[in-house]
């Protein structure tokens, strides 16, 4: 009886790849019973359950399961040969209840509706409207720098913890859910990653915990990156699993805060990619443009720059690699190149919602 129950456990793997490849095909569905529906339930449950800890659960979950994983192939290592069906059996078993959990508890959201539908704008834009956007977002980004540090070519500097950063991110979230209120965000749950210094040299500033819903940010950051780090998190956390819509919800939660530190954070956010684009189609334009940004602006920039140079190493291409693979898995067609969707989103919102 246990054989079988562990074969149909293992083979619903296979049910549950055709059941998403089906569920791709009805994002309008997605959206209302299960993203606005059932996953809201779910993320707001594990969220007071585990929110109030001052660490993070989910991790120390992650390394209970890696220990129990080492010992449990220990100890079944002979079962490699001699048992070989069975043992196979038994992990195929194992990953199918795992892929199930996942993606009851949160991956559905991958296939939910692209969010340039749900808020009726545009996905697509053209090299003449991304300069009159960048140009745009130079000059707020410039104003609010110097009104932080006096002159224009000081870095800026947080005077806040970490803590207090995390403990800032709903207000922002709040504001903007007066405009969109199902961006509500409450409870919170976000939390410094234990393993900050593995999530850094593999060239990840953080993550979700699917299981507990928890959001993890690498506790090395350089404050400047915490209010749109976070807030990109908290934005996994509300159903947009999507890394190019938790980039826009994430750094439109940071401009609509009413502190000027997260304005800062999410204005130079969008700008830094917006110039990242215009590299690629106006090499001109981006070199005209660079020299009106404020040099305090650009400490800011190379700051994130040197923090991550200094932790590169040979295996963060091999992570990245890993990662890209996942979200075309996971209906992200580009992989890790969708982030620059956020851009058309930004440009096209602008376009009615003047900065």
């Amino acid at each position: 009886m246990l054989k079988n129950k562990k074969l149909i456990i293992g083979f619903s793997f296979v049910i549950q790849i055709i059941m998403l490849k089906v569920l791709a095909n009805f994002p309008e569905f997605v959206e209302r019973y299960y993203s606005n529906g059932l996953y809201v339930f779910i993320s707001k449950l594990m969220r007071y359950s585990f929110g109030w800890l001052p660490f993070s659960m989910g991790d120390i979950l992650y390394t209970l399961l890696a220990v129990y994983v080492i010992r449990w192939f220990v100890l079944n290592r002979k079962r490699v040969l001699k048992d070989t069906k069975n043992f196979s059996l038994d992990i195929l078993s194992a990953f199918s209840i795992g892929y199930f959990a996942f993606h009851m508890l949160w991956a559905i959201n991958y296939y939910r509706l692209p969010l340039h539908k749900s808020l009726q704008i545009n996905d697509v834009y053209n090299t003449e409207e991304l300069v009159t956007f960048t140009t745009q977002l130079i000059a707020k980004s410039n104003t609010i720098q110097v009104a932080l540090t006096g002159n224009d070519s000081t870095k800026v500097e947080f005077p806040y913890s970490k803590t207090e950063l995390l403990d800032m991110v709903p207000q922002g979230y709040h504001k903007l859910a007066k405009t969109f209120p199902h961006l509500d965000y409450q409870p919170q749950s976000l939390k410094r990653s234990i393993y900050s210094l593995q999530l850094t040299y593999m060239g990840f500033s953080g993550y979700l915990n699917p299981f507990t819903n928890e959001a993890q940010i690498d506790g090395l950051l350089p404050a400047y990156k915490y209010p749109t780090t976070s807030s990109h998190e908290a934005a996994h956390q509300l159903g947009y699993a999507a890394e190019n819509e938790a980039n826009f919800i994430g750094s439109m939660a940071a401009m609509h805060h009413k502190n000027p530190y997260f304005n800062y954070s999410g204005y130079t956010f969008a700008l830094n990619y917006c110039l990242n684009e215009l590299y690629k189609t106006d090499p001109e334009t981006y070199e005209r443009l660079s020299k009106t940004i404020n040099e305090g602006i650009k400490k800011n920039f190379r700051e994130v720059r040197d923090f991550w140079n200094a932790y590169e190493n040979p295996l963060e291409p091999a992570f990245k690699s890993s990662y890209n693979s996942y979200l075309k898995a996971n209906n992200q067609a580009k992989g890790i190149e969708s982030y620059n969707y956020a851009v058309a989103l930004w440009v096209n919102y602008f376009k009615t919602n003047p900065l």
